[in-house]
Order: structure tokens, then sequence, then C-alpha cells
């Protein structure tokens, strides 16, 4: 009976010292912005499963929330100091994030992303911030077959369309009646879309949002001659009706590539596979024009970092570290369409292996974007070069708009010190 007893209180005490290894992991607390994004999440709770199970010290814990409303989230937790351990934000809001406090540079050895693409790296005043799985890259999207019918040349990286060339065949494509529109920019996308994918049309004009010597200042670089004529030329494609415009309607935009409404469409990657399924080997993703100072393209997207309010750093930073593997970034890529971070995930991912059907997006990414500016007054940046573009696509006087789109910057600029520059 004496040797029962024993045996129980052994297993007793194996119970509780097992209990206490069990309560002595430190949860990290992860807040992610894909909530309702069957693929992004499955993915996501497949590396936070694998980092659970590689080791005893933390367990991350997910909550999500809608993309709409998630900066808000995280702004709201900010002021009540309820920050999460680790921080899903996009790359050009870390910029305001990190000068306001939220969020403190990455402790991760910058050896281990040296070779990721220049978009999935959040580096501000000189440190980095955040680190992305993935990035996104837009093109043309086209019919070789449409484009033989008007004769038109097929751009390369080397050489993208001239303007001319551009915008002649918008014209010789409208003035044919095939198509309700030749060039689908996607203006019923609004928020982060409109400085997203319009922004390097006026950088390829030659303009910017601001200085990127000093960000203190739009003057003669929103508003400069460069700035001015690519408005005009942005507000004669909806006057010569090449374009849908602000009206246009959501269920278009996704669709109508697709369907004929629109010969040329300016998308992402994003939305590639689907018109491979459709179109097949006639499907043709190609690279912005050249307007004057080269093909750009927007770069930098979702992004993990630590807030500077968590007492997990090592475990948070673990985390991230673990996520960063090449078969993760793969399986993200997989999973979404998305560009792997770098060239060897893309190797492993057949959509983006050398051969495959999207690589030109990784190489697109890799040889021509640049970063939304840098700065924490992107935030008011963003929204007031949205408003300038509408009201420009809507008839309103290019240079007035541009004026005041830059009296607007500098405004938000000065009223906030210089935002540290």
């Amino acid at each position: 009976m004496k040797k029962k007893l024993s045996v129980l209180l052994v297993l007793a005490i194996m119970a509780v010292a097992l209990s206490g290894l069990t309560s002595a992991q430190t949860e990290l607390s992860l807040w992610y912005h894909g909530a309702g994004n069957s693929a992004e999440r499955d993915t996501l709770l497949m590396i936070i499963d694998d980092f659970n199970e590689s080791q005893s010290d933390y367990v991350v814990a997910l909550e999500e929330f809608p993309q709409g409303s998630y900066n808000e989230s995280i702004v709201a937790a900010a002021l009540a100091g309820d920050l999460p351990d680790i921080i899903d934000v996009d790359g050009p809001v870390m910029p305001n994030w990190a000068w306001a406090g939220y969020m403190q540079p990455l402790p991760i050895d910058p050896e281990v992303f040296a070779d990721f693409l220049l978009g999935a790296i959040g580096e501000w005043n000189g440190e980095i911030y955040s680190i992305g799985l993935w990035d996104a890259a837009k093109a043309i999207f086209a019919r070789q077959s449409v484009l033989e019918e008007f004769g038109a040349r097929i751009p390369t990286l080397e050489e993208p369309w001239t303007l001319e060339e551009f915008d002649g065949l918008l014209e010789a494509i409208q003035e044919s009646g095939e198509y309700a529109f030749a060039f689908d920019p996607g203006m019923a996308w609004t928020g982060e879309w409109y400085p997203y994918a319009f922004s390097p049309f006026l950088q390829s004009f030659g303009g910017d949002l601001i200085d990127r010597e000093t960000y203190l200042t739009a003057e003669g670089i929103l508003n400069g001659d460069e700035a001015v004529a690519f408005g005009e030329w942005w507000q004669s494609l909806f006057e010569r009706g090449l374009a849908p415009g602000t009206s246009q309607d959501g269920a278009d935009r996704e669709t109508g590539f697709i369907d004929g409404q629109y010969a040329l469409q300016w998308n992402g990657n994003w939305a590639a596979l689907p018109a491979l399924d459709a179109f097949g080997d006639d499907m043709l993703f190609l690279p912005a024009p050249d307007f004057g100072n080269g093909s750009v393209i927007g770069g930098a997207s979702w992004q993990f970092g630590i807030s500077a309010t968590s007492e997990n750093v090592d475990g948070a930073a673990a985390f991230i570290e673990f996520a960063l593997q090449d078969e993760y970034l793969s399986a993200f890529s997989t999973a979404t369409g998305l560009i792997p971070a770098n060239s060897t995930a893309a190797e492993l991912t057949p959509n983006y292996a050398p051969d495959g059907p999207l690589n030109v997006f990784f190489e697109l990414s890799e040889a021509q974007a640049l970063l939304r500016p840098v700065t924490p007054a992107y935030l008011n940046m963003a929204l007031v070069f949205e408003k300038a573009l509408a009201d420009i696509a809507n008839g309103a006087d290019v240079l007035d708009t541009l004026d005041a789109a830059v009296d607007e910057i500098e405004g938000d600029i000065e009223d906030n010190a210089g935002y540290g520059f």
C-alpha cells in the first residue's frame, strides 16, 4: 500500500512540475491585419504553430483585425498603453509609428535579411524597424493578341513604352470602339491605392510627393513643371475618355479586364493568376511606361515589427526571425500569389521560380521598386495626394490643386516640427 502511495505521490509531483513548465511559457501577442483573408490567415497560423512547437519558452497568440480598421486599432492601443508584442505594419506607415514611439528597432542581425527585396525591409532613421515575408508589384496587364492587333511593340524591362508609345496606343484602342475604355488604372480602389499605384507615374514624369533630400518641403516637387505635366496628362486620360473615372464601379474594376471592358489594366501580382487562368499564354505582364525619368513602381507592403512597450523583445524577435525562413516565405507566396521576399524563396515557389509564370513580378520589384517617401509625414501626404488626384481627374485646375496639396503637406510638417528632420 505504501509503495502504491509513493508512486501516486511521485506522479502528482511530476504533474505539478509539468504544469509549472507549461505555465512558464511566455505568451507573445501578435496583432494582424488580415482577418477574413483565409489564405493569409492559414499560412500565418501554420508559422505560429510551427514556432510554438519548436521551443518551450514562448507561445504566440494571434489576434486578427479587418484591414480597414487595423491602423485605428493600433493607434487606440498605443494611446491606451496596450500595444501587442508583435505589430503587423504597412511598410509606408512604419516611419510614422516609429516616430510616434509605437515601435522599436528590430534586434535581429541585418545579415538575416541582407538578400531581401528592398520593399520587404522597413528602415527609418538609419535603423531597421520591420521586415516583411513578401512584397507586391504592379504591372500593365495586357493580351499579346490585342497589342499585335494594334501594331504595338511588346515592351520589356530594359525598354518600356515611352509616353508617346503608350498614349498613342491608348488613343488607337479607344478609337477602335472595341472596348469601353482603353486603360483601367483602378479608380474604384481608393485609400492607399492612389499613392501606391499612381505616385510612380508622377515620379516617372520627374516629380514626387516630397523633396527626399530634406523631407521638409514639397514646393517645386509636387507642383513643379514635371508634376504639372503629369497632372495634365492624368486629367487628359479622363477628358479623352481613355479611362474610367472616380465613379468606376468596384465590380467593373475587379472583372473588367477579364470580361473585355478594358484593353489594358494597371494591377498587381495578386490579380495575376485569374488573368492567367482566363487568357493563358496570351497574357502579358508589362512594366510601367517610362514617362521621361525611368519606369517606376511602388515598393513596400505589410511587415512585422516589435512594439516599443513589449516586455518580451527577445521572444518577439525570435518569432519574427523564425518566420523569415525560405520555406515560410515560399508558403506565403504559394497561398496568396504575393512575391517571396528573396530570390532563394522564389526558387522554391513554382509561380516565382525563374521559369515561373509570375517571375516577371519579382524582376519588376527587384529592378523598379521605389519606396513611398520614408517619413512620418507620409500618412497625411497619402491622403492629400489621393484627394488631389481624384479632384484633377474630375476636372479641377491642375496647378491650383497641386499648389493646395503642397500647402497642406507643408502645413502638416510644420505642425509636427518637421517630424524629426
